[in-house]
């Protein structure tokens, strides 16, 4: 049974002494008595900026790239109050000097979690744990939801299309291994996200056909079809139809070739 991508990265990882730093649709902190902490708002850009940046952030760099309307004096003024504020929130995460600014390394932060069992499944290495994980939809793994600053964005879509191709590839991993039923879900989940994401649908069709089920792989092709032609006025790559026919004769041949079933000690029927 698959469990919440999220939750499950979060419970393997965590111990009776480490915070949790929520950053999709968040951020939040959860302390290591699973007391649930909120960021002020003031302070949730800088919080998420330093988080996402896994080594050391210069100051000015922080202060510029959050506050790049003003003077630099201004932007540093700014960086000191939100940090301040974080202080007085008793959400002691950050380490700082004069100089820079970093997370502190035993605070565990979820988005760092999901990159990484992402890299472990698109690299063919992830654990047995990994492909019994799903997320519950990539749309609830959002950073910073109605931020639209540039670098907020850019982030929100690299983490995004990391999440695609990891259920893409763990859905071929889970087809190989005979785990039909998930590798389906796993590429669903990709397409509902991003129905026109081509190597989404490649997935769901070889998950269908590692099934036997010629059928859906035909059903799931059509609609991609239809979606295509509607949308952009394309058809779908031509070596899509070729492994959709491909897949149906193996399995004509497979069933062709099957001896028929014959019942133990059962006389032949009257007249045969």
């Amino acid at each position: 049974m698959a469990i919440n991508l999220v939750d499950g990265l979060v419970t393997r990882q965590a111990q009776p002494t480490v915070s949790v730093l929520h950053l999709f649709r968040g951020p939040y902190i959860t302390d290591a008595g699973g007391r649930i902490i909120n960021v002020p708002a003031s302070c949730k850009r800088l919080l998420v900026f330093i988080a996402l940046h896994r080594d050391c952030v210069e100051r000015r760099y922080a202060a510029g790239a959050l506050w790049p309307v003003g003077d630099e004096c201004r932007a540093s003024g700014n960086l000191r109050s939100a940090l301040w504020r974080l202080n007085r929130t008793r959400i002691d995460v950050i380490c700082s000097d004069k100089h820079t600014l970093q997370l502190r390394s035993e605070v565990l932060v979820d988005v760092h979690l999901v990159e990484d069992w992402a890299s472990r499944v698109i690299s063919g290495t992830a654990r047995q744990a990994d492909l019994y994980s799903l997320p519950t939809g990539i749309n609830s793994m959002e950073l910073l939801p109605g931020c639209y600053e540039d670098w907020v964005m850019m982030e929100r879509e690299r983490i995004r299309q990391r999440i695609l191709h990891a259920l893409e590839s763990m859905s071929f991993a889970l087809a190989a291994a005979g785990r039909h039923a998930q590798a389906v879900d796993a590429a669903m989940l990709a397409v509902r996200a991003e129905p026109l994401r081509e190597s989404a649908q490649r997935a769901l069709l070889e998950a269908h056909l590692a099934a036997g089920n010629w059928i859906e792989g035909r059903r799931s092709l059509e609609s991609y079809r239809r979606l295509l032609l509607r949308e952009l006025g394309v058809t779908p790559d031509p070596s899509l139809e070729a492994r959709l026919r491909q897949g149906c004769s193996r399995e004509r041949t497979r069933r062709s070739d099957a001896a028929p079933f014959t019942a133990v000690g059962m006389a032949p029927a009257a007249g045969a």
